[in-house]
């Protein structure tokens, strides 16, 4: 058994409802090599909403960003995604994100 494939300890965490299970190993700072499920995470949504993170999380920011997906940050402060890409908007509260993402899905009034 080669460990760089084995399941991480602790994957998937409490908050993950549908787990999205690959061979694909890298993470983190290495999120936006081709050996990594970054490129799936990032592809498959209508939008992305990003949460607070870390490189994991920034590295799927950037991929969004490269592939030209819709994508919002729901933050406070920029640097709760440290290197989040400039290009990234960043939404303060869910009334922002719901406008973002109502607008990105073509929904007129915004409610959905």
């Amino acid at each position: 058994d080669d460990p760089l494939y084995a399941p991480r300890r602790g994957y998937p965490n409490p908050w993950v409802e549908i787990a999205v299970r690959t061979h694909l190993p890298l993470i983190g700072h290495r999120g936006q090599e081709s050996l990594s499920r970054n490129h799936i995470n990032v592809l498959t949504p209508t939008v992305l909403v990003a949460l607070p993170g870390g490189p994991g999380t920034a590295s799927e920011a950037a991929l969004a960003v490269r592939y030209r997906r819709p994508i919002v940050a729901w933050l406070h402060d920029r640097g709760e995604i440290p290197n989040l890409p400039d290009s990234v908007p960043v939404a303060a509260d869910l009334p922002a994100v719901q406008r973002f993402v109502s607008e990105k899905l073509g929904f007129a009034s915004g409610t959905g």
